[in-house]
């Protein structure tokens, strides 16, 4: 169900307290009806962060609620919203992350990179407070696991940072072969592609 937002609700979103702002009172408008089950909400976004749409993706139970990859990211992909906020609602009060709520996260965050549509941020509210994932440096932290990142795209990472690691090693190999030969250090820099700090670090015997 897609929010009716009032043209002062497309904010600019620069912080959670921004989001948490518009949040607070779409919960209150909502919950008259649904007051003691959890709401899953996705809110799209511009390039320059300012609101395109919130999408009430589903209602659960009093401590549960679920939300699909293809539900949450359909209406995204439709309204080409370039990254989407997550937040979902706790009827308890209660702030604090459940595990279920983690792995949602995980794998929609993983989904999201799959179909160049990042999640930014995921709030977990009530009518008087709430907590950012991003704020508490859980988002860095789940973007960082493997769990539902697919097989081949493990493989094109692995490859890729093989592939870096492989390059950096040549660059410093050359590095030290101009440093024996006597060639000053912002030369080398500039034709290797390593900083100043990086080729003063060498330790060579010159010849």
């Amino acid at each position: 169900m897609d929010i009716k937002l009032t043209d002062e609700e497309k904010i600019k979103v620069l912080n959670s307290d921004d989001v948490y702002g518009i949040m607070q009172r779409v919960l209150l408008r909502e919950n008259k009806i649904d007051q003691n089950r959890e709401h899953f909400w996705v809110i799209g976004l511009e390039n320059n962060n300012r609101i395109l749409f919130i999408e009430l993706i589903s209602l659960g139970s009093v401590n549960k609620t679920i939300a699909e990859p293809m539900e949450v990211f359909s209406f995204a992909l439709q309204k080409r919203a370039v990254k989407i906020i997550l937040c979902h609602n706790h009827p308890s009060g209660e702030l604090k992350p459940s595990e279920a709520d983690k792995d949602i996260s995980d794998r929609l965050i993983q989904v999201g990179i799959i179909v160049d549509t990042e999640v930014i941020e995921h709030l977990i509210i009530s009518d008087r407070s709430y907590l950012s994932f991003k704020d508490i440096g859980l988002l860095d932290e789940l973007k960082q696991s493997t769990k539902y990142v697919p097989k081949y795209v493990l493989e094109q990472r692995i490859k890729k940072e093989a592939s870096e690691i492989a390059k950096r090693k040549e660059k410093i190999e050359i590095a030290k072969q101009l440093k024996r030969k006597g060639i000053d250090e912002n030369t080398i820099a500039e034709a290797t592609g390593l900083t100043i700090e990086q080729v003063e670090q060498l330790k060579v015997r010159k010849k």
